[in-house]
Order: structure tokens, then sequence, then C-alpha cells
């Protein structure tokens, strides 16, 4: 077993591999860039190493750099972890060369798997089913179009090299099919150096069933059940769990049989995932093979009690599986839920900002947090915008959903905008807790899930109003005056001879509301959202009793440097009181321009300056946190002049072009 190894990577992943490699008694060194220099994966491994300036491509990127640090500090073998050089096979081969193991598979079998329609052509000879779609050599955009129409509408873009959602596009009407194949190019491009796409049929209702696989250098291969993948959104995972609802031993076993078939074909070793689309039929088609740990590893550990890291460092070492297929046991049920620096409400633009106050939930048998900050930390334009993942286990779906969703609600992130509201909507919604899984269920479901129904409103609102009232009570006034039982010390909107009345503004589901809460005798009438409610409530630190005319229930009220979350059994209201002098931001930004919603690079502009465009027309892409976005035009109009060009970075807030709306004269 190695005595040394180096982590070739940063954050989340780089320090849950320092845990287990510290528990297995390996020494650890860590390399860190610009902006990691006091990062939390610096501070647990034994040494570390600076590589670079804060960009990934002068750090992380830099294979010479990482390896020259290995060598130095006698690290015999490097864990990639994911993303970054994880499967990047040039880099594995230069590992062999230099003498370092590679934690890792082999490089062939990385480069078998890299390019997405040479990994078809070789399932396709393994015998692997395959969706109906084009993986040929020829790129010309007239060849890939010409397939897009004989398959038929709709279709799904893919980069031949990409992964993790990136250069990827589902194409609805061969209308919209120019404009989709030149962003996944330039994504592509962008992301992994090469713009190569392949067409699939996009199916319309399928679940995305991945199988975790593992090999020894003895060829010998076992599955570890599987993980249902399909909540996405930008077809990235949001909650993944395993195993996979409704699944019969029987499918799990043809689907773990045809996963080791396929690592198999290209002779691999180590930690791989096989991904599916599973149909509703039960037929499944093989979609990719990811040469690397996972993102959502966790869930498969939780009901198999394996470390897969330990299993990676054991395989990497010559040492056989731990376990053979028979031995291979699965109990209970998990969740992973990704927390992210990102804005729900605004297509889920990553957010910037420091983490000025962190409190997860406590860890326990049953709740775990990987995650590679602490309080204090910068979430920065550099880097992929995860803050943690969130992982809980129980006995069943049901009662590890429970468990999410309570510690959902403990989790306290304050000084930037997060996605726990959204991910604990989604978690106790209705048709996710009856398992209707299908890889569109956010768009699906997203009036219930962003709560954007009238009911939605009337429900929450005076719970919202109750619940600050209650706050602003328990944190008290000024106390001005000595005498305790002054009335004049009371924060409760005593009047002499009238009513205890309290009228509030509340921003809410997008707009502002007026809302009036009168004390009557023991409990409170709120009048909002055209509803009048008879309530009684009481506020104990975070936690919320109220009882709503007779329907008693409990929930958690969560304070942060923007407003409030209340949670509650029915989802999650964040909202937050507008003061009377202060008002509402104007949300249009700049007269006559349009602003950037978060630091990036400008990738194109897709525009002539002077030119006439339609409402909806793309006028520009930025690039932040390994996403694009694209900027349009709010209305028809002229784009009078571009302000920055390809290539510039940006400050989110500032303007980018001079667009002036309306006719022209």
């Amino acid at each position: 077993m190695f005595t040394k190894i180096l982590i070739a990577n940063r954050g989340e992943i780089a320090c849950r591999v320092i845990k287990t490699a510290h528990r297995m008694g390996i020494a650890t060194v860590a390399v860190y860039s610009d902006a990691d220099r006091e990062a939390l994966h610096v501070r647990m491994a034994d040494e570390a190493v600076h590589i670079g300036a804060a960009p990934a491509r002068e750090s992380y990127l830099l294979a010479e750099r990482i390896l020259e640090a290995a060598l130095a500090t006698g690290a015999q073998a490097i864990h990639p972890g994911y993303g970054f050089l994880s499967e990047n096979a040039a880099f594995a081969r230069a590992c062999a060369e230099r003498g370092v193991v590679f934690i890792g598979p082999p490089a062939a079998a990385i480069e078998a798997m890299g390019s997405k329609s040479a990994a078809k052509r070789i399932m396709e000879q393994a015998q692997v089913p395959l969706v109906p779609g084009y993986h040929g050599d020829d790129q010309d955009p007239a060849v890939l179009r010409a397939a897009a129409d004989e398959m038929g509408y709709p279709v799904l873009l893919k980069a031949t090299a990409g992964g993790g959602g990136k250069g990827m596009r589902q194409v609805w009407s061969a209308a919209e099919f120019d404009a989709a194949l030149a962003a996944a190019q330039r994504e592509a491009a962008a992301s992994f150096g090469d713009d190569s796409m392949l067409v699939e049929k996009y199916l319309t209702k399928p679940r995305h069933v991945e199988i975790q696989v593992f090999c020894d250098n003895a060829g010998s291969g076992v599955y570890l059940a599987e993980r249902d993948c399909s909540v996405q959104r930008r077809h990235q995972k949001v909650i993944e769990e395993a195993p996979a609802p409704g699944m019969s031993g029987e499918l799990r076993r043809r689907m773990g049989e045809t996963a080791v078939t396929a690592a198999q074909a290209i002779d691999y070793r180590g930690a791989g995932t096989v991904e599916f689309l599973l149909d509703e039929d039960g037929s499944f088609y093989f979609m990719e093979m990811n040469t690397r740990l996972q993102v959502e590893h966790p869930v498969t550990e939780m009901i198999t009690g394996q470390d897969l890291v330990e299993w990676q460092l054991r395989v990497a070492a010559g040492q056989p599986l731990p376990l053979a297929q028979e031995q291979v046991r699965i109990h209970g049920h998990a969740f992973e839920a990704r927390v992210y620096a990102e804005d729900p409400d605004n297509d889920f633009l990553p957010v910037t900002g420091t983490l000025s106050y962190l409190q997860p939930p406590d860890e326990s048998l049953h709740v775990r947090v990987d995650t590679g900050v602490r309080q204090g930390d910068e979430v920065s334009v550099y880097y992929d915008p995860m803050i943690a993942k969130l992982i809980v286990w129980d006995e069943s779906r049901e009662r590890a959903l429970q468990r999410l969703a309570r510690a959902l609600a403990a989790y306290r992130i304050g000084g930037t905008v997060t996605n726990l509201d959204f991910l604990y909507n989604l978690a106790t919604c209705q048709p996710f807790v009856e398992a209707q899984l299908d890889t569109g269920f956010i768009d699906k479901h997203a009036e219930l899930i962003f709560h954007q129904r009238q009911q939605d409103l009337e429900r929450e609102l005076p719970l919202a109003a109750l619940a600050l009232l209650l706050d602003k009570q328990a944190r008290g006034a000024p106390r001005a005056c000595l005498d305790p039982f002054s009335p004049w010390q009371q924060s409760n909107a005593w009047r002499l001879n009238e009513p205890h009345s309290h009228r509030l503004t509340l921003h809410c589901h997008g707009a502002d509301h007026p809302v009036e809460v009168e004390q009557a005798g023991g409990g409170y009438i709120v009048r909002a959202a055209g509803r009048e409610l008879r309530l009684l409530g009481e506020l104990n630190g975070d936690t919320l009793q109220l009882d709503v005319e007779g329907h008693r229930q409990r929930g958690t009220l969560a304070r942060t440097p923007d407003g409030y979350t209340l949670y509650l059994a029915g989802g999650a209201c964040h909202f937050r009181e507008v003061l009377p002098d202060t008002g509402e931001a104007d949300a249009g930004g700049a007269a006559g321009g349009l602003a950037a919603p978060m630091n990036g690079t400008i990738v194109a502009l897709l525009a002539e300056p002077g030119s006439r465009v339609e409402a909806d027309t793309p006028l520009l892409v930025m690039e932040a946190m390994k996403m694009e976005h694209t900027i349009r035009a709010p209305a028809a109009g002229t784009v009078n002049a571009f302000y920055y060009q390809p290539g510039d970075l940006v400050d989110g807030g500032a303007e980018l072009l001079d667009f002036a709306a309306g006719e022209q004269e």
C-alpha cells in the first residue's frame, strides 16, 4: 500500500480523499492555486504545494506542474478526484511514464470512453444496448442536421468529449437546430478543447440510472447496485438516490451485468460508472461511462457500507477487489442533495460571495456532509459553485426522505444565495415523495417546486407574516425604560384604546404584499392575500409552533442576511420585510442597457452594433463557473453598442451593452 499520495484536485473531493487516506495511515499532499491558499483541503493535508494562479487552466489543469509536485514530495500515487484531470488520458500516461501511479483506469480505457462516439461503437460491438443516434466522425453541420431530421425531433446534442451537462442541448425542432449546435460546440470547446458532437434521439420520459462498477488488475469486476440521478437542471444532477425506486432484483442484475460487460470491454481498472437511460417499459440504453469516481458516490457507500475511495486505493496498489459479486449487499436507502451557491429563481445562475455564516446540520450515522469550505471562505468565479453534498440514510426511502427534509431545514448559510429552499421544496413535493421520476421532473413540476401557485401564496404569506412578527417580538425593541411592566417596554404594537395591529409589507413569491396582523386575545388575526385567518403561534429559537384555525403544525424559521426562510411540511417559503423608506430596487437595471447577471467572461457577441432585433433574441454569451448564460433582448429594439469583447472579464451588475427598446423613428 502507498505511504503518501497527492490529490490533484480541490474542494470537497480533495477533503473527502484526504479523510480516507488518513484513516488508512497514508500521508497526503494537496495542491492549491492562488485562490485556494487558505482552503480547507490545504489545511487538512499533511503537505501542500502551490501550483499557480486562480484560473484552473493556470493551476489545476497544469499536468506537468502537478507531476513535479508529486515527485518533489515523494508521493507514490496521484488521486485525480473528479473534474480537472480525472479523465485526461495524457495525464494518466504521463504519470505512468514518470513512475507515479495514477489512481484511476489505464490511459487506454480513458481514451476509449473519452469520446462518446467512439464509446458507442465499442459498446455496440460488446452488444450493450444503445439509444438510436449519429456517432460519426463527419462533423459538418449539414450532416449533423440531416441526422437529426432523419431520426425525428426532439434530439439531444452532446459533446463527444464531455460530461456534467457541458456541451449538451435539447433541440425540439429543426428551426432551433443551428443555434443549439453553435452554442453546444462553443461550450464543448471551452470545457474540453474539442467541439465534436453526437446526435441522439431524445427520449421524452426516461430515467437516468447509473451503475457503480469496480474492476481490479486481475480482470475481476463487480457492480455495487445503482443510483437514480433523474432529477437534473441544465443536465446536471440535483438530488441522487440509491437504490433506484421500483428497481426489481432481476432488472438490477441485468443492468449490473451489462455495466460490468461494458467495463471489461475496455480492460477497465478501478472505479467507474456506466450511465443508462431507463425507459418506462424497463428497456435501458447505454449513455456513457465516466472513468472516475462520481460526485454522487456517497449514496452507494451509504447503502453498501463500503468506502469507495479505499477501494480505489487498494486496486491502484495492486490488491484484489475487497468483495466478490455475491458478497455485495445493499441495505436501506440514501439521498444526496447538492448544495450550490446559485439562484434557482434566475435560471440557476451561479452566484459568488463570502460564506459569512455556515452551519450545516449535525452529522450522525444518518446524516453526512461532504464539503470543502468553512465559514468565511469565498465562493469565487473560478470554480464550480458547489458548497457541499448533503447525504442522508435510513432503513427505507420514506424515512430517508424525511431525514433529508429535516437536514435541509437545519442547514444555515449566509453571505450568498443558495439553492437550499429549492432543494427542500423539491424533496417535499408530492411527485418526488411518490418517486414519479424522470429527467424532465423539474420542468414538469416547476409550479410545485417553485411555489408559483396562488394557493401556495395564500397558505404561506399569513404564516410568514406571523413568523416575522414573532421574531421581531422575540428580539424585542430597544429598552428605553427601566420599568419592566411599562407598556413602552413592549414590542407588540400596544396602543391605548386601539387594537394591537401591525401593518407590514413582505416580499414573497417575487412580489410585495401588504399584510395586517392584529393581536386578538391570545392569538392573531392575519389579513393577507385576500384572506383572513385566525392563528396561534409561538417561536422558541428557530422552532415555530403554529395553530391555523385548529390545524396544529411545526415549522423552522431560518434567518439569513437577505431575509427569512420558513420551512413547513408543505415546502419552504423565502421572504423579507420591505421597510417603508426603502421599497424595492429597480429590477430593470441601468436605463437603456443590460447588466451582467454574474461575474464572468464574455464568450461571444451574437448581434451587430446598430442591428434591429426582436424580443428574446440572443445578444451575447457569458461564461462563469463552467456554465454558459445567454443575454437576450428584453423587447424588440436596437443594439447600439457592446461595451465588452469576447475574452473580457466583467463584474456582476456591469452594463454590457447599449440597447434601445421600441420601434425606430
